[in-house]
């Protein structure tokens, strides 16, 4: 496999076809029909065949599509354990590093995002257990910093995956802009942070699926910091199936 030395986190090529307006609904039938089988217990992968196969979708918009289905069981609890921005003031905060930094990667680059049916939004980037910085990483990093210092939370503790390759690099990345902006963080770099997430006391800061339906309390950080500090960013809303 050649080395990743992408400049951006931004669209693939065919992206502009893929998720033209005149695809969208087809696209939102297919997560409600997906929703619809996680919630009768079928597995993601067979699932997805399922509904990919009978809507003749590529393998990127079946990747868009399994991001924004949710069960309505795992739709309701994971609303029911989402905690408001007013809220989180004096809290301490745990923040799903990579993904929250990738998805503000993909954001600042153009990159397509989904809007899914449990209120997140989520970027088609695929890290699989490598990670490189772009050129939007340390804006990315500031904007994440920006929100939750309007937050007022009472701490803030930056996980990272240490299996992923250069985690090492952007934890001291992330250090750094904290060290310049006096932003008083706390950046570790562990073995499986998923695991310290949701046995953490603090809020969390993630859209990972597994992670959210496993957390008492989260915040959906990623979804605010899109919607309201990229002006430009590609979202397709797959919320609902007669979205617009």
């Amino acid at each position: 496999m050649s080395p990743d030395r992408r400049r951006h986190r931004g669209a693939h090529p065919e992206d502009a076809r893929l998720f033209e307006a005149a695809r969208l609904h087809a696209l939102r039938v297919a997560v409600a029909e997906l929703s619809w089988l996680l919630g009768r217990g079928y597995q993601m992968k067979s699932a997805l065949k399922l509904v990919g196969d009978r809507h003749n979708l590529r393998e990127r918009q079946r990747l868009a599509v399994s991001r924004a289905a949710c069960a309505a069981e795992d739709c309701a609890r994971r609303q029911a354990s989402l905690v408001g921005e007013a809220d989180v003031a004096g809290e301490g905060l745990i923040v799903d590093g990579f993904n929250l930094i990738i998805l503000l990667e993909a954001a600042l680059s153009g990159g397509v995002l989904v809007r899914g049916r449990d209120g997140c939004v989520r970027d088609l980037s695929s890290v699989h257990g490598s990670y490189r910085a772009v050129e939007e990483t340390e804006r990315a990093i500031l904007l994440a910093g920006e929100a939750l210092g309007r937050l007022k939370p009472s701490s803030v503790l930056w996980l990272l995956d240490s299996p992923v390759s250069n985690s090492g690099r952007l934890a001291a990345r992330v250090r750094e802009v904290a060290a310049r902006r006096n932003w008083p963080w706390e950046v570790r770099v562990e073995f499986n942070p998923d695991h310290d997430i949701v046995n953490s006391d603090r809020v969390a800061v993630t859209s990972d699926s597994n992670v959210l339906d496993n957390v008492t309390r989260w915040l959906n950080l990623g979804q605010m910091i899109v919607e309201s500090y990229v002006e430009d960013a590609w979202v397709i809303d797959l919320s609902r199936e007669d979205g617009t």
